[in-house]
């Protein structure tokens, strides 16, 4: 899909990412481009700059984002492109409190979903259309000392999968997008986070392998929807990891544990938390 004279709805538009996103669709000439956050201040700030309209919306509301979707169509038209984009990261494992992992589940698995069921009426019906879902690479490795991220973030992958499988004959495009760092506030916007997660940055596990600009991973992404390419993967060395990973489960999980052993030298391992 190119973008072109394309109605283009953004969540999570408000900073890194989506907001790179929201100007690099502005920029290939979308009609309109809908910017979405939890801070609609944020969200108008992006919109105004790309002639656009802002609108704070909690994506874990699916009554908010079906509201999205339906104010957008009578106001523009039928949506090209649905970028689910919103999330943030926090740290804890099984010993977190079961609404903090419900909430986290709610945003990175949930509002896909919500997103979908929204959206895809009036995409099937015409016979065209494109979502595309922002998990991580924690979501094909993980995510080193925060359990709710790592499962949420693999069932993103899974639901997009599905969502491909499912719709393609419909005309239904689908893309996930898995970066591994990228320069975001992430960190900032997120609660009782610990910057040796992920180097403060949005993505999966964290190696050597660089920081990405928002704004670079955006042109990856523009030119995987114009390709139509499911997985992005701005780093493409997650690729060689999650195939070691397939390839030899047993020597991935010690290779893991050798780097969180590394990562909380200075500090407890997070199933410390729960240590006898």
């Amino acid at each position: 899909m190119e973008l072109s004279d394309r109605v283009v709805v953004i969540t999570g538009g408000g900073s890194g990412i989506g907001a790179a996103l929201a100007r690099a669709a502005n920029v290939a000439g979308a009609r309109h481009v809908v910017v979405s956050d939890l801070d609609g201040a944020a969200a108008a700030a992006v919109a105004a700059e790309v002639g656009g309209t802002g609108v704070a919306v909690d994506v874990a509301d699916e009554a908010a984002v079906a509201s999205l979707v339906n104010t957008t169509e009578d106001a523009h038209g039928p949506i090209d492109l649905f970028v689910s984009n919103a999330g943030y990261v926090t740290i804890g494992g099984v010993e977190d409190t079961n609404d903090r992992v419900q909430q986290m589940w709610e945003v990175h698995v949930m509002s896909h979903i919500y997103a979908a069921r929204a959206v895809l009426p009036s995409m099937i019906a015409r016979g065209e259309g494109y979502l595309l879902n922002t998990s991580s690479a924690a979501g094909l490795l993980t995510q080193l000392g925060s359990m709710s991220y790592s499962i949420t973030k693999a069932a993103a992958v899974s639901l997009a999968e599905w969502l491909h499988i499912t719709h393609y004959h419909q005309g239904i495009r689908v893309s996930v997008l898995c970066p591994q760092a990228v320069a975001t506030n992430i960190i900032a916007n997120s609660p009782d986070t610990d910057t040796r997660s992920d180097g403060g940055a949005d993505g999966g596990v964290a190696g050597g392998d660089g920081v990405l600009s928002a704004e670079e991973t955006a042109q990856i992404c523009l030119a995987a929807i114009s390709e139509e390419r499911f997985l992005i993967l701005p780093h493409p060395e997650v690729a060689v990891y999650a195939e070691r990973k397939g390839a030899d489960r047993e020597r991935w999980l010690a290779g893991m544990r050798r780097f969180q052993d590394v990562l909380f030298a200075d500090g407890p391992l997070p199933g410390d938390a729960i240590a006898p």
